[in-house]
């Protein structure tokens, strides 16, 4: 059946597009799913970004990590200097832009692999669609992860093994897990739990950029590669807090898991990161409350396009940058926001604003709502 719902997640953000008072809409790829509205926004284009490592919104991570503690055959250095900008002006022939984790070979007389991990600022990072163009690395011995993480038993994962592709034979497993109390309880193997598929790409991961994406509801997590479902899982084990994003490459020499180390340096490329979602700071909260509210807006909702791999590379059209998508003057969006050199009429955005503006009136403040318009 049909799911023909709207729903309005934790509708408090912390500052909102003018265009979109009301905050963005994300639908099911399909349309055979609901429609959920989240309150705040985040989106990066690595490709035009100057320098990552002046860019508030993101944090390149220095760590440790042993052998042991990794369950590994190394430990993992994460430095900062692995995670780069690679700028769409600067980039030549054969060269991809956006931003670089890298993960060296094992440096001689180490027992530490040098890798890489960059996590957004923002910690508060609750109920959300997020979104990642990735182009993966071919080095075998590495692991390449987008995740959610709140705790070690709140952890929403896309993983990818370089060792396991096989070209010949067309196999690029991604590897999608949901870490939970249970996950702890088997020694963090959630391949002994229900919130752990594996499932085989379409395509080659690293002969291109393809958008990964997950949708965080409450009670369930859906999946997807190039705005196709790839899985759901759902039930009383899904996380329920806040938390913040994290893009990851690393080795350790797990042969059950990484592999490697690699024989050479490896590189994941990720052209953008966008996410929708709702806040739990009361103040944002408040905030937004005000703006949707006010007499004198309309109570816009903005569509979010859906991710495909033709520009998944750019990461096509940025609200942030862009504006709201059935706004656009030249006609260059077409009726699902994508890309399209139809110029067909776009969709109104502002279609059940006036309710969806009036339930935005009569929330709560506390804590995150889910409600749903028939």
């Amino acid at each position: 059946m049909m799911r023909r719902h709207l729903f309005l997640l934790g509708f408090f953000p912390l500052l909102v597009l003018s265009d979109c008072e009301c905050g963005y809409m994300v639908r099911s790829p399909d349309r055979e799913d609901g429609a959920w509205v989240f309150a705040d926004m985040l989106e990066t284009d690595f490709t035009q970004t100057e320098d990552i490592a002046t860019n508030g919104d993101w944090v390149r991570q220095g760590f440790n990590v042993t052998a042991e503690a990794g369950r590994g055959e190394y430990g993992k250095a994460f430095l900062p200097d692995n995670v780069f900008s690679h700028r769409t002006s600067a980039t030549g022939s054969g060269t991809d832009a956006g931003v670089q984790l890298r993960v060296r070979s094992l440096v001689s007389g180490t027992d530490m692999v040098p890798v890489a991990e960059l996590d957004t600022s923002r910690r508060d990072l609750h109920w959300g669609s997020f979104r990642a163009g990735m182009k993966l690395a071919e080095v075998e011995g590495t692991c390449a992860a987008f995740f959610w993480y709140f705790n070690d038993t709140q952890e929403i994962d896309m993983e990818f093994l370089s060792r396991e592709f096989d070209h010949a034979r067309g196999v690029y497993p991604v590897h999608l897990v949901i870490q939970t109390r249970d996950a702890l309880a088997a020694g963090f193997n959630a391949q002994n739990t229900d919130t752990y598929k594996q499932v085989n790409l379409a395509f080659d991961p690293t002969a291109g950029f393809h958008e990964y994406r997950f949708d965080y509801l409450p009670g369930r997590v859906i999946f997807y590669a190039d705005s196709e479902k790839l899985a759901e899982m759902e039930g009383s084990a899904m996380p329920s807090s806040a938390g913040h994003l994290i893009l990851q490459h690393w080795s350790n020499g797990n042969p059950q898991w990484s592999g490697g180390p690699p024989v050479q340096d490896a590189l994941l490329t990720v052209s953008y990161v966008k996410a929708y979602f709702s806040s739990l700071d009361a103040t944002l909260r408040e905030t937004t409350k005000d703006e949707c509210s006010a007499e004198d807006n309309d109570g816009a909702v903005c569509i979010v396009p859906d991710g495909v791999a033709v520009n998944a590379s750019t990461g096509g059209w940025f609200i942030s940058r862009d504006g709201d998508p059935s706004r656009n003057k030249e006609g260059t969006v077409g009726n699902d926001g994508d890309d399209s050199e139809s110029g067909a009429a776009s969709p109104d955005c502002n279609e059940g604003s006036v309710a969806i503006k009036v339930m935005a009136m009569a929330v709560s403040l506390v804590g995150s709502i889910a409600l749903a318009l028939l």
